[in-house]
C-alpha cells in the first residue's frame, strides 16, 4: 500500500510543477494624522449638534494583501485569477479583512480580458487627475457616518461591484485607446436590476490623456436617509435609489510644451451624478490638480495640490463641499514612499425639507504623513 502512495505521489509531482506559481503582493500604507473637526448648526437640534473635536489618529490607508496569477490554456489564451483583501494595518475597524478585487477570468490576445466576480467599477479606471493621498484620498464619502463621526464629504466615487463581469478590450500599438465594459447583477433585489458601465481612454504622444466613464446603478445604488443631519433615526426618511454617473478626466504634461526644470502635470475632472429618488438634484463635481516633480533631490520627489468642489452633494439641493489639499511624496526606493500633506474641507449641508435653512456647517482641517511600502 505504501508503494502505491509513493508511486502516486511521484506521478503528481511533474503535474504540479507545470502550474505557474501565484504571485503574492500587497501594500502597507500607515500614517499619523491630526484632525480638527467642527460642526455648527442653524439653531436647530440634530444628531451632530455642537460637534467640535480635535485628535491624533493612526490610519491604515487602503492597505492590502493579494494573490494573483495566470495559467496557460492555449498559445493565445490564459486563465487569470486574483484574490485581494484590504487589511487594517492599524488594527482599527471591525473587519480585519475586507474583500477587494476577487475574480476568475480568461485573457486572450485577440479578444481581450474577461473577469467574473467582484470587480472595480469603471469609474475607478478614470482616476488619473486625483493626486491627493492617504487621509485626503476621500472621494466617495457623500453622507455622514451612522456612528455620528463627522468626516470630510465629497462627490460620489467608484466602488467594487459584486456579481459583475468586466471586459477589457485588447490593446493595439497603432491605436492608443483603452476600453472597459462592465455588467453587474443586483442579487439582493427581487427584480435583480442590472448595472452597466463603460470606460474609454485616449493617450496621445503629446502628453495629453483623456478619459470618460459612465455607470448606471453601480456607484449610484443603495439607500439614503434624506433627513440626514436633521434626525438620527427616521426610517420614514430612508429611501432606496439608483442612478447614472458620468465622469470626464484630462491630464496634460506641461513638459511637452514648455521646457521646465520641474516638470508639471495638470489634471481636471468633471462629474455628474443623477440619483433617481424623488426630489433629487443632479450632483455636480469638479476637481483641478497639479503635480510637480522635483529633480534637486537624491531620490524622486514631488509636490501636488488638489482642489475639489461638489454642488448638490448626494443629490440634495444647495449642499456644497469645497476642499483644498497640499502634499508631497519622496521615494526612498520605487516601493518605499514617504508622504506628507495638509488640507481643509468645508461642507454646507442643508435641510432637505427646507433648502433655505441650513442644517449644518462642517469644517475639517487635517495634516499628517507616513510611509507606504509596496511588495
Amino acid at each position: 500500500m505504501k508503494n502505491v502512495f509513493l508511486v502516486t505521489g511521484m506521478t503528481m509531482l511533474p503535474l504540479a510543477a507545470v502550474h505557474a506559481a501565484p504571485e503574492i503582493y500587497g501594500k502597507a500604507f500607515v500614517t499619523t494624522d491630526y484632525s480638527d473637526t467642527s460642526v455648527s448648526t442653524d439653531n436647530q437640534p440634530n444628531r451632530f449638534d455642537r460637534v467640535d473635536s480635535d485628535n491624533v489618529q493612526i490610519n491604515s490607508n487602503f492597505s492590502r494583501l493579494g494573490l494573483r496569477g495566470s495559467e496557460a490554456l492555449t498559445d493565445n489564451t490564459d486563465l487569470i485569477y486574483r484574490l485581494e483583501y484590504g487589511i487594517q494595518i492599524d488594527g482599527s475597524g471591525s473587519d480585519a479583512f475586507n474583500s477587494r478585487d476577487t475574480y476568475l477570468g480568461i485573457k486572450n490576445k485577440n479578444f481581450g480580458e474577461l473577469r467574473v466576480g467582484r470587480n472595480t467599477s469603471v469609474l475607478g479606471y478614470a482616476y488619473g487627475p486625483m493626486v491627493a493621498r492617504a487621509y485626503w484620498d476621500n472621494l466617495g464619502k457623500t453622507i455622514p457616518a451612522s456612528n455620528n463621526i463627522v468626516s470630510a464629504l465629497n462627490m460620489i466615487d467608484y466602488t467594487r461591484k459584486d456579481n459583475s463581469i468586466l471586459w477589457i478590450a485588447p490593446q493595439f500599438d497603432t491605436l492608443p485607446i483603452d476600453v472597459v465594459m462592465q455588467y453587474a447583477t443586483n442579487e439582493e433585489s427581487e427584480d435583480r436590476d442590472a448595472g452597466i458601465g463603460a470606460y474609454v481612454n485616449y493617450s496621445s504622444n503629446k502628453g495629453i490623456d483623456t478619459a470618460i466613464a459612465f455607470s448606471r446603478d453601480i456607484e449610484a445604488n443603495g439607500s439614503i436617509n434624506v433627513q440626514d443631519f436633521v434626525t438620527d433615526k427616521n426610517l420614514d426618511g430612508r429611501v432606496n435609489y439608483g442612478g447614472d454617473v458620468i465622469r470626464g478626466t484630462m491630464t496634460l504634461d506641461i513638459d511637452h510644451y514648455v521646457d521646465m526644470k520641474a516638470p508639471v502635470t495638470l489634471g481636471a475632472v468633471y462629474q455628474q451624478a443623477d440619483y433617481d429618488f424623488d426630489g433629487a438634484i443632479t450632483e455636480k463635481g469638479f476637481i483641478a490638480s497639479a503635480n510637480m516633480s522635483l529633480k534637486q533631490f537624491a531620490h524622486p520627489a514631488s509636490l501636488y495640490v488638489q482642489y475639489n468642489q461638489t454642488d448638490n452633494l448626494n443629490g440634495i439641493r444647495n449642499n456644497e463641499s469645497k476642499q483644498i489639499v497640499l502634499g508631497g511624496e519622496y521615494e526612498f526606493k520605487d516601493n518605499i514612499i514617504a508622504h506628507a500633506y495638509i488640507g481643509q474641507n468645508s461642507t454646507d449641508y442643508n435641510d432637505p425639507r427646507d433648502n433655505a435653512r441650513k442644517a449644518a456647517d462642517i469644517k475639517v482641517v487635517a495634516a499628517g504623513g507616513g510611509l507606504e511600502y509596496l511588495f
